[in-house]
């Protein structure tokens, strides 16, 4: 299993980038891998929500289907998704406000190849440092757009 771990400082209370990390319609706004959207449970994200999304990492293009898991408003989310070959993602995002106008932002994602330690000395292979630089823009750019909204 692949680990990826980022964590940012916004400079948002924690209600409004919930709203925009949570909408599946602003995913291409900050998601550095986001190509599209292809379907998404409407209203009020809950357990058992799902959403289709297409993602590009490296020059390959894939489908996830993600359900949400577990939710708490506007604290936590956890998303489990399932790709192709038998891949499957776990996406965690942990929102804490530090009281002061700004709050604190923590990604996680767990990435399950298939085959064993071998498919995970392939997916290094292949994949390399671009998940944590991925997530890193992503972030970077979730910041920027948050920021200039408030």
């Amino acid at each position: 299993m692949s680990i990826v771990h980022d964590r940012i400082r916004i400079n948002a209370p924690v209600e409004r980038v919930w709203d925009v990390v949570m909408d599946p319609k602003r995913l291409h706004e900050w998601v550095s891998i986001h190509r599209s959207l292809e379907s998404f449970s409407d209203g009020r994200p809950r357990a058992g929500s799902t959403m289709e999304q297409t993602l590009r990492v490296r020059g390959v293009t894939f489908r996830v289907q993600w359900t949400l898991v577990d939710v708490n408003q506007p604290c936590l989310a956890e998303w489990e998704g399932k790709g192709p070959a038998h891949t499957r993602a776990r996406t965690r995002y942990e929102l804490m406000s530090e009281g002061d106008g700004h709050m604190l932002f923590d990604y996680t994602n767990e990435f399950q190849t298939p085959g064993g330690r071998l498919g995970l000395a392939a997916s290094k292979v292949i994949v390399g440092g671009a998940s944590e630089r991925e997530a890193h823009t992503s972030l970077a750019r979730l910041k920027a757009l948050v920021e200039l909204e408030v």
